[in-house]
C-alpha cells in the first residue's frame, strides 16, 4: 500500500510539475544506489531501519516519476506538437484511426495515430473531427487516411470554472485536434490489422447482424454500452434519464460487468474435473475469456482495472493460496499505473477504485448491522449494502465532477441489480452468437424484452426529478476533507477508541472549517469577467455570491442554457441578482473600462484603463489608442478572426497589452 501511494504521488507530481527527463532520469539513478546501499547495510535486521523505509518511498516516488515522464508523448521528438509553428498553416497529414468516440448526427469523432505530416514521419495521438459524416460512410477502425486541415493545438480554459478540456485530452495524451469534412478525406487501401482493428470489426459484425434481426434501435444502444462497452451511438435522453436514477455506472463496463462475466464462466466451467489438470485448464479459459471480453469492450481503463483484478483472484484461487482482496486491487492498480499512468487522471478510473474499496472495506461492517434470517430479504439487503457502500466512496468525487448527487440510487439498485444478472447472461451469449452470425428469436427477443423494461424502470426512477440533489459547489480543498470525514468516522465505527474519537473531532472541525473559509472568501471577493462567448459578449459582475449579468438580446436569451455561466455561478456559490443590457462604461475597483461595439462610437474625453472590443466595430485602433491611452485591450469572441489578428498586430507595434477571449480565455479584473 505504501508503496503504492508514493508511486502515484509521483505520477502526480511529474504530471503537475512537468519535470526535465534527464533530470528524472538521474534521480531513479541516485535513489537506487541509495536503495541498494541502504538494503546491503540492513540486511541482517530483523526490524528494517527508518532510512531504508525512507529510501524504498522516494525510489518508487522517482519511479512514478520516471513512469510518466517517459509514457509523455510530448517529450517525444518527432511528435507532431514540435512541427506546429502557426495554427493557421494547412498541412497534409497522415494517420491511422485508432479508436471510435461519441460524435452526433454532423461530426463523427476519432483517436488517430499521426503518421507523417507534410511528408515528414510523424508520431503522436490527434483528436479527428469529420464532418458531414453519414452512417453508410463511416470509416473503420485500422483505416490509413490523408487529410488536409489545420492543425487546433489544446487551447488553456477559455471561461472561469468549465471543464477543461484542453488538460482532459493532454491527459490522454492527445495534444491537438484536426478537423476535415468527409469528402476531402482519402481513405487508402492499406489498413493497420492489430488488436483494435478486430475488436472493432467483432463489435461491428455483433451489431450489424442483431440490427439484421430487427433488434430494437433504443435497447441494441443500451446491451451495446453493457456487454460492448460501446456508448458512442446511446440517446442524451436515455443517458440523462441512468444519470438522474444514479444507474450511469450499467452503461460504463465495470467491476459490476466483469465481476458477472467470471461467475458466468465459472458456472459453465463446473463440469471440469477439481484436478491439477482441471483446475490449469479453468485458469486459463477464464483469464483468456477475461482479457477477451477487455479487447472486445475497448480496453477501457475501467475494463482493464477490474479485469486486471479479477485475473489476479482467478490465480490466487487457482494456487489454493488466501488472496488479500486489498492487496489484489492496488498490485492491479500499480500495474495498470506503470504502464499507463494517464489512467490515474481518468474519472472512471477513479470512481471505479474508489467504489471497489469502499465496497471491500464499509459493505462488511453495514451488513453486519442486520442478519436477516429469510434467504431472500438477505440477498437484497447485501444489495443494499453494497450500493450504499459504493455511493458512500464515490459520493464525494461524484459531487466534484459532475455537481449533482441522485438520491432514489438505492431504489435504482435494488430493482436492476437482480435484473442486471440475467440480462448479463443473456447478453454474453446473444452476443457470441451474434458473432458467428445465429441470432435465433428465442433468446434475442427476451434480451429485448429485458433491456425494454430495464429502460422503463429507469425513465420511472428518473421521473421522480424533485430527488436529484442538483448544482452543489464543492472544491479540491472540500473533497480531501470529506474524504478524511468519512475515513475518520468509517475507522470509529469499526472500534471506538478515544484516539479515533479525537480524529473524527478533528476531521469535523477541518471539514467545516474548509467550508467557513470557502464561504469567506466568496463573500469577499469581487470580480469583472468578459467571458469568451461566441459571437455574443457576456460579462458579469460578482460581488460575492450576487452576480450581474449584462449582455446583448441574445445573450440574454440564452441565459438559461448558458453552459459557462452556470458552471462560474455553481463554483462561486453564487446567484444571478440582475440582468442589463451591454453598457458602454463600467466602473470596478478604481478602473474605467470602455465597451466599444459596432457602431464604433466611443468618447475622447474618457481616458480608460481597459477597453473592451465587441461585434468588430469598424475603429481606426491606432488612432483610438493615441486618443484614449488605454492600458489594456480586450477583445471578445463576438469579434471576427481576421479582425482580431490585425488588432493583435496593432497593439504589438504600439506596444500595448492584448488578450484575445478565443486565444487566451476569459479576462477577469480582480
Amino acid at each position: 500500500m505504501k508503496i503504492t501511494i508514493w508511486f502515484v504521488l509521483g505520477i502526480v507530481f511529474s504530471s503537475y510539475f512537468n519535470p526535465n527527463p534527464a533530470t528524472t532520469f538521474i534521480f531513479i539513478g541516485l535513489f537506487f544506489v541509495a536503495f541498494i546501499i541502504t538494503l546491503y547495510l540492513s540486511r541482517k535486521d530483523f526490524i528494517q531501519k527508518i532510512y531504508f523505509g525512507i529510501n524504498a518511498y522516494l525510489l518508487f516516488f522517482q519511479i512514478g516519476c520516471f513512469t510518466h515522464v517517459i509514457h509523455n508523448e510530448f517529450y517525444n521528438e518527432t511528435n507532431y506538437v514540435h512541427l506546429i509553428k502557426n495554427e493557421t498553416d494547412y498541412h497534409s497529414v497522415e494517420l491511422v484511426l485508432r479508436e471510435k468516440l461519441k460524435g452526433n448526427e454532423k461530426v463523427d469523432k476519432y483517436i488517430g495515430l499521426v503518421k507523417r505530416v507534410d511528408s515528414k514521419n510523424c508520431s503522436g495521438r490527434i483528436l479527428v473531427q469529420i464532418h458531414d459524416a453519414h452512417e453508410d460512410s463511416r470509416i473503420q477502425i485500422g483505416s490509413n487516411i490523408q487529410i488536409y486541415g489545420k492543425f487546433v493545438l489544446n487551447k488553456k480554459l477559455l471561461n472561469p470554472n468549465q471543464f477543461d478540456y484542453g488538460n482532459y485530452l493532454k491527459n490522454k495524451s492527445i495534444f491537438g485536434q484536426i478537423y476535415s469534412n468527409a469528402n476531402s478525406i482519402k481513405v487508402s487501401n492499406k489498413i493497420d490489422k492489430n488488436v483494435w482493428y478486430y475488436s472493432d470489426q467483432l463489435r461491428n459484425n455483433i451489431i450489424t447482424n442483431l440490427q439484421k434481426n430487427n433488434f430494437s434501435k433504443d435497447e441494441l444502444q443500451v446491451v451495446s454500452a453493457l456487454i460492448l462497452g460501446q456508448q458512442q451511438d446511446i440517446s442524451k435522453e436515455i443517458i440523462k434519464d441512468y444519470q438522474y436514477a444514479g444507474a450511469i455506472h450499467i452503461l460504463s463496463v465495470s467491476g459490476l460487468h466483469v465481476g458477472f462475466i467470471l461467475l458466468f464462466i465459472t458456472f459453465l466451467l463446473k463440469p471440469l474435473p477439481k484436478n491439477k489438470l482441471g483446475n490449469t485448464i479453468r485458469l486459463f479459459t477464464i483469464i483468456i475469456c477475461l482479457w477477451g471480453f477487455a479487447i472486445l469492450a475497448g480496453l477501457s481503463p475501467s475494463v482493464i482495472r477490474s479485469v486486471t483484478m479479477f485475473s489476479f483472484v482467478a490465480v490466487g484461487i487457482y494456487l489454493k493460496r488466501s488472496t488479500n482482496i486489498f492487496h489484489t486491487l492496488l498490485v492491479s492498480m500499480f500495474l495498470i499505473l506503470f504502464f499507463q499512468p494517464s489512467f490515474l487522471f481518468d474519472v472512471g478510473f477513479q470512481l471505479s477504485y474508489l467504489s471497489l474499496f469502499f465496497i471491500l472495506w464499509l459493505q462488511p461492517l453495514i451488513s453486519d448491522l442486520w442478519v436477516p434470517k429469510n434467504k431472500i430479504v438477505n440477498y437484497f439487503w447485501d444489495i443494499l449494502t453494497v450500493s450504499f457502500a459504493a455511493q458512500i466512496g464515490a459520493f464525494p468525487l461524484s459531487i466534484f465532477y459532475f455537481h449533482q448527487f441522485p438520491g432514489l440510487f438505492f431504489i435504482t439498485n435494488l430493482i436492476i441489480i437482480p435484473f442486471l444478472i440475467l440480462i448479463m447472461g443473456l447478453g454474453v451469449l446473444v452476443m457470441v452468437m451474434a458473432a458467428f452470425n445465429f441470432v435465433p428469436i428465442l433468446t434475442m427477443k427476451p434480451l429485448e424484452f429485458c433491456i425494454n423494461y430495464l429502460n422503463k424502470i429507469i425513465n420511472w426512477v428518473a421521473s421522480f426529478e424533485q430527488f436529484i440533489i442538483k448544482d452543489i459547489p464543492i472544491n479540491w480543498q472540500t473533497l480531501i476533507c470529506l474524504y478524511v470525514l468519512i475515513i475518520a468516522f468509517v475507522i470509529l465505527f469499526k472500534k471506538p477508541t478515544y484516539p479515533k474519537i479525537v480524529f473524527a473531532f478533528i476531521s469535523v472541525l477541518l471539514f467545516q472549517s474548509t467550508l467557513l473559509i470557502t464561504r469567506w472568501e466568496i463573500q469577499n471577493e469581487q470580480e469583472f469577467i468578459v467571458f469568451n462567448s461566441w459571437k455574443n459578449t457576456l460579462i458579469t459582475e460578482r460581488n460575492g455570491n450576487k452576480v450581474m449579468v449584462y449582455g446583448n438580446e441574445k445573450t440574454i436569451d440564452k441565459l438559461a442554457s448558458n453552459t459557462s455561466l452556470k458552471s462560474y455561478l455553481i463554483a462561486n456559490n453564487s446567484s444571478i441578482t440582475g440582468i442589463n443590457k451591454m453598457q458602454n462604461l463600467y466602473y470596478f475597483k478604481n478602473k474605467k473600462i470602455m465597451v466599444i461595439d459596432s457602431f464604433g462610437v466611443y468618447s475622447k474625453q474618457i481616458n480608460p484603463d481597459i477597453i473592451i472590443l465587441r461585434q468588430s466595430p469598424k475603429i481606426n485602433l491606432e488612432r483610438l489608442i493615441q486618443v484614449t491611452h488605454p492600458k489594456l485591450i480586450v477583445a471578445d469572441a463576438s469579434n471576427y478572426k481576421t479582425t482580431i489578428q490585425l488588432w493583435k498586430s496593432i497593439c504589438i507595434k504600439k506596444k500595448i497589452p492584448f488578450h484575445a477571449t478565443a486565444e487566451k480565455g476569459f479576462y477577469k479584473v480582480k
